[in-house]
């Protein structure tokens, strides 16, 4: 059954007047909805979203209708139901969780059906951490998504931010219990981990402003079907992307140490729809778009940089059993300091993200996505920063990690 919300994205997307009947062909519906979707559509006017003609519907033109619009388009890029996220109730839940900063079920003076239902949609889309259910200790994390949700429903988006909070020990007792449980069923495991592929594929083009969606990007990795309207080039950025990628965890599963050679092919390999300057280290500067604090290795001095940063990595995986903190910082000083080299014309922050994850998979930390709800908070602490912030990243990876090991003890479970 079509929502109001399903009504008013036709609407908006007609740009024009559009009568009742169209409005159920364009949703494909049966003719006998025609009443309901007359309703919502008169539902609409009344809340101001849309306006009643002579001819037709069309949609009001104000700064709320655009923004409506706007949140339903970004959730389906991202493969989000917007209709469970555009909900008052949830709104207000998010606000207060956001000022709350570590929620549970005695500052969250809601009943415990309607609790569970806002956690199980924010957890459905990786918008909050659970750290624990009994007792209930949860973590909302804030992005632009929500930011713009509250705007809409008029709620406040102040945030509590704890930047001193740790999370080692819920990772440790997490990583004990992973390792207990793929030992038992180590096919279940590489199975769940192709299913964090896709999304990490999405995840991490979409911060290089690849257009594709989630939806298509399972369309097309999936289902090998080629929607006729994506270009070319952004198909094929998608498919090295997997590649790369899949070469990258055998070679974490393998214990196949780093080198500049590996690093190399997998740029290579990631960048196969630039052949001009896939796997070969640049000779011209280069800056990140949008941020010209982000400092950048000269091209004169990237060999002896690498070199450096190798010379560091070697000495660290021949440490024997390093305890957790210093895997993470490390795996953080190590993410930073290549992105910061930027040894590549194009393509660096995407394969910083893959040879950060073969450092962490080959200690058997099990790190296959970032969450799309911190997507934000790691750009924000990475290229998008106007300084270096290894110590907010380290925070952020902790929250990354977690994350992922309580999905994948989850589905391991299951």
């Amino acid at each position: 059954m079509a929502t109001k919300y399903d009504v008013f994205e036709i609407v908006y997307k007609n740009q024009g007047l559009i009568k009742p009947i169209e409005v159920v062909k364009k949703l494909n519906k049966d003719e006998r909805e025609y009443h309901a979707i007359h309703k919502d559509l008169r539902g609409l006017v009344k809340e101001n979203l849309l306006i009643k003609r002579k001819g037709g519907f069309q949609a009001e033109v104000s700064k709320k209708t655009e923004s409506l619009y706007n949140l339903i388009l970004y959730c389906i890029k991202n493969g989000i139901n917007y209709n469970y996220l555009l909900d008052d109730g949830l709104a207000k839940f998010i606000s207060k969780s956001l000022q709350r900063g570590e929620i549970n079920s005695k500052n969250m003076k809601i009943n415990s059906r309607t609790l569970k239902k806002n956690i199980d949609i924010l957890n459905k889309y990786g918008m909050i951490l659970v750290i624990s259910e009994k007792p209930l200790r949860a973590v909302v994390f804030y992005n632009i998504l929500l930011n713009n949700l509250l705007v809409y429903f008029g709620y406040k988006h102040e945030i509590i931010t704890e930047l001193s909070k740790s999370y080692i020990p819920e990772i440790k007792s997490e990583l004990n219990i992973y390792k207990r449980l793929r030992k038992k069923d180590e096919a279940k495991y590489q199975t769940i981990v192709s299913d964090f592929e896709i999304p990490f594929i999405y995840h991490s083009l979409s911060l290089e402003g690849n257009p594709i969606t989630l939806p298509d990007t399972i369309k097309i990795l999936k289902d090998k079907i080629i929607p006729a309207n994506l270009r070319a080039s952004d198909v094929d950025e998608v498919k090295n992307y997997q590649e790369a990628m899949s070469q990258m965890i055998r070679d974490a599963n393998e214990r196949k140490p780093l080198s500049l050679q590996l690093i190399l092919d997998y740029h290579k390999t990631a960048m196969k729809h630039h052949l001009d300057f896939a796997g070969n280290i640049r000779a011209i500067n280069v800056y990140i778009k949008g941020n010209p604090n982000f400092k950048i290795t000269p091209p004169e001095k990237i060999k002896e940089e690498l070199e450096k940063l190798f010379e560091e990595y070697n000495e660290f995986i021949k440490r024997k059993n390093p305890a957790l903190e210093e895997i993470l910082k490390f795996a953080v000083y190590f993410h930073n300091e290549f992105q910061h080299v930027h040894p590549f014309e194009d393509g660096n922050s995407r394969t910083t993200r893959l040879i950060t994850f073969h450092l962490l998979q080959s200690l058997d930390i099990p790190i296959l996505d970032i969450p799309f709800g911190l997507l934000d908070e790691y750009l924000n602490y990475t290229k998008g920063s106007k300084k270096r912030e290894d110590n907010k990243l380290y925070r952020t990876l902790q929250k990354i990690i977690l994350f992922n090991l309580k999905k994948i003890n989850e589905k391991l479970k299951a």
